[in-house]
């Protein structure tokens, strides 16, 4: 069944990602890519997006009653991405995370209500579960956030849930590990150390390195919101990962690698705080439904590097008005 999807920040890395892929296996598929084209959301990315089929672009606010009623009018499914997300920028600027990662999604939730949407699909964070120290946690372990980013994402993800328990809404909230792959803003931590390499910078590591993180690419997660959209529960959480962490060190020297160079082009910077030790999650719900991440970081990381390294004329311009 083909299906009018509206996208939240679609302008954004896996937003646009997301719009690729249901517009590549599903042929009759159309979608609305709803976004602010604040700092993360990228004109460029827009602008390609625009050269596929059936692609409809909106710049708007989730935060803008009006504006989102009118977008969701006809509009099926929801897939809900728009967000800040970058933690060091929430530590300087919490309120702006509060107003829109709860306020928007507050009033993307009315307007999916008030059109009687099929699916609403929020994609949210592992960072809500905190720091996982042994194990993995499931889908009802509780909600430790240490930042105002992933506490923000939390309050979302209850918000989003107690539509379905209290007005039958047919949500879904899906937790997703780091992702990785093209068109991602330059401020997170892979395309960060790879562009500085392609400009001769050294990379800046976060004390000993060793806080670990699961990567998955952006592929795989565009998959499992694929699927969620048909073969998901109504009401329920699906966590997403590859459940293999790695430390940021490591990571950092598989990045060096594919450039050949050693450690010296690492500079550690302090410790940023709060920072989470280890993130993991046991992504079995989602895997009973017949997902599972079909590369590894060790598949795609060259891949990846080599995207940045042909791509100058999509991440130069972000990078000359980021914060050094």
């Amino acid at each position: 069944m083909s299906h009018r999807y509206l996208i939240t920040g679609g302008a954004g890395f896996i937003g646009s990602n997301l719009i690729r892929h249901l517009l590549t296996v599903d042929s009759d598929a159309e979608v609305t890519n709803y976004d602010l084209l604040t700092y993360a959301g990228v004109e460029a990315t827009v602008d390609e997006l625009d050269q596929l089929p059936r692609h409809r672009f909106i710049k708007g606010d989730i935060r803008d009653a009006d504006q989102v009623d009118e977008a969701l009018r006809d509009h099926d499914v929801v897939i809900h991405l728009a967000a800040e997300t970058h933690v060091d920028r929430s530590i300087g600027t919490p309120t702006v995370f509060a107003d829109t990662n709860v306020g928007g999604t507050a009033v993307l939730l009315e307007a999916a209500k008030r059109h009687g949407v099929k699916r609403f699909i929020h994609v949210s964070t592992d960072e809500v579960y905190g720091s996982v120290e042994d194990g993995y946690a499931d889908e009802g372990a509780p909600l430790r956030p240490t930042s105002p980013y992933s506490a923000t994402k939390a309050g979302a993800d209850l918000l989003v849930l107690s539509y379905h328990r209290t007005f039958d809404l047919p949500v879904i909230v899906t937790r997703c590990t780091n992702n990785y792959g093209p068109y991602q803003f330059p401020e997170k931590v892979i395309p960060l150390f790879v562009t500085n390499l392609l400009d001769g910078r050294r990379v800046p590591l976060y004390g000993d390195g060793l806080n670990q993180r699961d990567w998955l690419h952006v592929d795989d997660h565009c998959r499992a919101l694929h699927m969620l959209v048909g073969e998901g529960v109504a009401g329920e959480i699906y966590n997403i990962g590859a459940g293999a962490q790695i430390s940021n060190l490591e990571l950092t020297r598989m990045i060096l690698e594919t450039f050949d160079l050693d450690e010296s082009w690492i500079e550690r910077v302090p410790d940023r705080p709060g920072h989470d030790f280890r993130y993991a999650v046991d992504s079995g719900r989602i895997r009973s439904l017949g997902w599972a991440p079909l590369t590894t970081l060790t598949d795609r990381l060259v891949e990846t590097v080599d995207w940045f390294r042909g791509r100058r004329d999509w991440w130069e311009p972000l990078k000359r008005v980021m914060p050094r």
